[in-house]
């Protein structure tokens, strides 16, 4: 599980220089960004932060998104 203080400090890669790029996480295994709707998911307790990650998800519906996500 990722912890308080680590998601207090990750930003949406793609976002954080024109936004604030805050993300909120989904069931323990996605992080979602506030302003682009990127989705970053988190593998082996490890937040993915890859802008290309986030654009692979970034159509899909929260509620569709796979739990646990796929590991590559």
């Amino acid at each position: 599980m990722v912890s308080k203080e680590l998601l207090e400090i990750l930003r949406c890669p793609n976002c954080v220089r024109e936004k604030q790029g805050m993300l909120t996480l989904y069931k323990d295994t996605w992080l979602i960004c506030q302003d682009c709707g990127r989705k970053y998911p988190i593998v082996d307790d490890i937040p993915v932060m890859l802008i290309d990650e986030g654009d692979k998800w970034i159509n899909t519906a929260q509620d569709a998104l796979p739990i646990p996500p796929p590991a590559k």
